[in-house]
């Protein structure tokens, strides 16, 4: 991933390992690909819950190690708090002529300014 990285600028060390914070980090993107696909909550709770099998699988195997399906309680609760803000596919975060989106990360620090390995 380091050539990834410094192609796209970024010179620092590799960030740390935080199961939590990476469980945050996906929450938050699955919430924004939801509604820039147009996907409706009902659906994206429908899909969330597709991703099982008899053996296992992330929901199954989330409930095991957490005692709750995780993912999904953080994707809707993302995708709920970007609805809030007034995301659509026509009202991205930032960039549309009409202003932002007032949705922000519940990281702190925020995405790409976590926590790094020393040198």
């Amino acid at each position: 991933m380091t050539p990834l990285a410094r192609d796209l600028g970024d010179d620092g060390e590799p960030f740390r390992w935080d199961e939590d914070r990476r469980a945050q980090l996906r929450a938050e993107l699955d919430g924004f690909f939801f509604h820039l696909y147009g996907i409706s909550q009902e659906d994206a709770d429908y899909i969330l819950g597709s991703f099982q099998s008899a053996t296992g699988g992330l929901k199954n195997n989330e409930i095991a190690k957490f005692g709750e399906y995780r993912t999904r309680r953080l994707v809707l609760a993302e995708y709920d708090r970007m609805a809030a803000a007034g995301l659509t596919v026509d009202t991205p975060l930032t960039g549309s002529e009409g202003g932002t989106v007032a949705y922000a990360s519940l990281l702190t620090p925020p995405p790409g300014q976590g926590p790094r390995h020393n040198r």
